[in-house]
């Protein structure tokens, strides 16, 4: 009775070996083939799970999301003859899993072939293009190109290349280096231009201003003349007027005018006779002379 129990939990272990050996599961993000001794079965591509022979099948996975292929920036002349640095990447998809098994075996070697494609096949739409192409004009065409050229070997590997991009593509560290030196030199050279030119256009402002202001001076320097002459005149025509209408008033107001000017305050020293006809208001308001005073300047 024991024998008979212990066969039975044998043959159920065995039993349960086989199914845990016989089964196996695909992930939503997984596609599998299904290999005995080497040679292809069947592929498995919907998730759930599946089965095979225990020990004589083997199942090989792949992944069934977007992969990458990154590649070393990579110097590349362009049809103009200068060089560009260009650092570029590729995003693909496993289609066929049996061509993919066959031709790459894995997604290691499939970055290193793809990358080999990719690169080439960079360097020659580059290498057909100006750098104004590559750098800001047509980018996206070119790696449209790209894309198109390196799907046309991709497809014998089982992928399909997603995207082709270009992340950078600038002159070498040396060329560049040199190109920003020509640069600053020609800015320089052109603000040198610009300070030159504005100077020049200083100078012919300032020599116009100058030129109106002279102008402007000798105008009122003009004007100030005629209506200094006019004032001269109006105020001798009034000084004439006032000494046709009483010439004893006009002039005793010229005489206290020169007795304000000869004797200012502080020094009134003055050499002259007390009898000389600038004193005359002095020994009389009215101005005439006393008649002794007459008779004594009268000639002997």
């Amino acid at each position: 009775m024991r024998t008979f129990i212990a066969g039975i939990f044998v043959l159920f272990g065995l039993g349960a070996a086989v199914l845990y050996f016989s089964a196996f599961i695909v992930h939503q993000n997984e596609q599998a083939l299904v290999m005995q001794f080497g040679e292809f079965v069947r592929k498995e591509q919907t998730p759930g799970l599946k089965w095979k022979l225990p020990v004589v099948q083997q199942v090989v996975f792949f992944d069934k999301r977007i992969l990458d292929i990154d590649t070393e920036p990579q110097t590349v002349t362009v049809a103009d003859k200068k060089q560009l640095v260009v650092d570029s990447f590729a995003r693909y998809r496993i289609t066929d899993p049996l061509k993919f098994y066959q031709r790459l075996n894995d997604e290691a070697n499939a970055r290193q072939q793809l990358g080999v494609v990719l690169d080439s096949s960079l360097r020659l739409v580059l290498g057909s293009s100006t750098i104004e192409a590559v750098v800001r004009d047509d980018r996206s065409k070119l790696m449209d190109e790209i894309q198109r050229r390196v799907n046309d070997v991709a497809g014998d590997y089982g992928v399909d290349i997603v995207d082709v991009r270009i992340m950078r593509a600038d002159l070498p560290q040396k060329i560049g280096d040199s190109v920003y030196e020509r640069m600053k030199t020609e800015r320089h050279q052109e603000a040198a231009r610009f300070r030159a030119e504005g100077e020049e256009q200083l100078r012919r402002i300032k020599a116009e201003a100058d030129r109106h202001v002279t102008i402007i001076r000798a105008n009122a320097m003009r004007d100030a003349e005629l209506l200094r002459g006019e004032g001269d005149a109006e105020r001798n025509r009034i000084f004439a007027e006032a000494y046709g209408k009483d010439a004893d008033f006009f002039a005793f107001y010229r005489s206290m005018q020169a007795y304000e000017q000869g004797l200012k305050s502080g020094d009134t020293r003055m050499v002259i006779s007390p009898d000389s006809e600038f004193f005359r208001y002095f020994n009389n308001a009215d101005g005439t002379r006393p008649k002794g005073a007459a008779a004594a300047q009268a000639p002997q």
